[in-house]
């Protein structure tokens, strides 16, 4: 019988999926772990980072090269909350923008963009207004200021788990309760495109709740999202909310070739022609620890992108 799997890996899969239960690759790894035990504080906060780690993030490629210094290095780096600021400014006039749809005010003096997108063409893409939309509207402002303020909470729409795992099924009744009726629409809309090149449903409550902000394409999400809301539910490029279509991210090849430098160096193998010739040099001289931290995001990356995202979330 396979053992459980680690909580270290719960950014890759499903921790109870057979087949990574009986993948003997991360077994062997989690063996390299039990022999370097007990782990010292800075071996265990880098493994933490790896466990953070998303392939979907929108600098995924700078965070695996931070990560690769840390290893090099043996101590994590001062981390900042701070978001890039391109980013930041997005998220920022996104908001801005939907919310004052939302309370029907004026955008002429606003003078905002989103990634090029104006404010008027932001919000024509809604349609014409009712009730409905701005309900869904301002879920969507609720998600993008939770990003931006840690005090805010959003409460998911049909993702059945909180920021912890926690189940949040009485939670999401108590918090609509006085909306139960749109909330029950916004999940019976069915987006219909594809995952993988395979024909997919995901509902709007569920494209919501995995509107990223720190997400590779999230302006092409947000414009989905805002299309789905006025009734364009087959979308003319697959969504790419959260892991979703990850394939089409345009960090992929890039993280393949840093996953395959690290799967060299950790097996002591013959490094391949397109590795990275500065992550040896990174990660220094070689030792137990770095080999099997190398290991576990070599490992993380690659369950990331092959990962198989459900083509059912409704």
């Amino acid at each position: 019988m396979a053992e459980d799997a680690r909580e270290c890996w719960v950014n890759c899969c499903n921790l109870k999926d057979e087949k990574f239960l009986s993948d003997d690759e991360r077994i062997a790894i989690d063996k390299m772990q039990d022999a370097l035990e007990p782990l010292d504080d800075q071996t265990t906060k880098i493994r933490q980072l790896i466990t953070r780690f998303e392939s979907c993030y929108h600098e995924a490629d700078k965070e695996a090269v931070l990560i690769i210094n840390a290893i090099g290095a043996g101590r994590c780096p001062a981390e900042s909350n701070e978001r890039p600021a391109q980013r930041k400014k997005e998220l920022q006039n996104s908001r801005d923008i939907l919310s004052a749809w939302c309370q029907q005010k004026s955008l002429k003096s606003m003078n905002l963009e989103v990634n090029g997108i104006s404010a008027d063409q932001l919000v024509s893409l809604l349609g014409k207004r009712t009730s409905l939309k701005e309900w869904q509207v301002q879920r969507v402002v609720d998600k993008i200021t939770q990003a931006l303020d840690p005090d805010m909470t959003y409460c998911n729409l049909a993702l059945g788990v909180g920021d912890y795992g926690q189940p949040v099924e009485n939670q999401l009744v108590r918090h609509y309760k006085d909306s139960l009726d749109f909330l029950q629409q916004t999940k019976q809309t069915i987006i219909h495109d594809t995952v993988n090149g395979q024909k997919a449903e995901i509902s709007l409550a569920m494209a919501i709740d995995l509107l990223m902000p720190c997400h590779w394409d999230f302006v092409g999400s947000l414009v989905a999202v805002l299309k789905a809301i006025n009734g364009d539910l087959h979308p003319a490029k697959p969504l790419t909310c959260c892991s979703r279509n990850i394939g089409l991210s345009p960090l992929c090849d890039r993280l393949i070739v840093i996953s395959n430098t690290l799967n060299a160096l950790w097996r002591d193998a013959e490094i391949p022609q397109n590795a990275d010739r500065d992550i040896p040099a990174l990660l220094g001289p070689q030792t137990t620890a770095k080999c099997w931290l190398a290991a576990s995001l070599d490992k993380t990356i690659r369950l990331q992108l092959a990962g198989s995202f459900p083509l059912s979330l409704i």
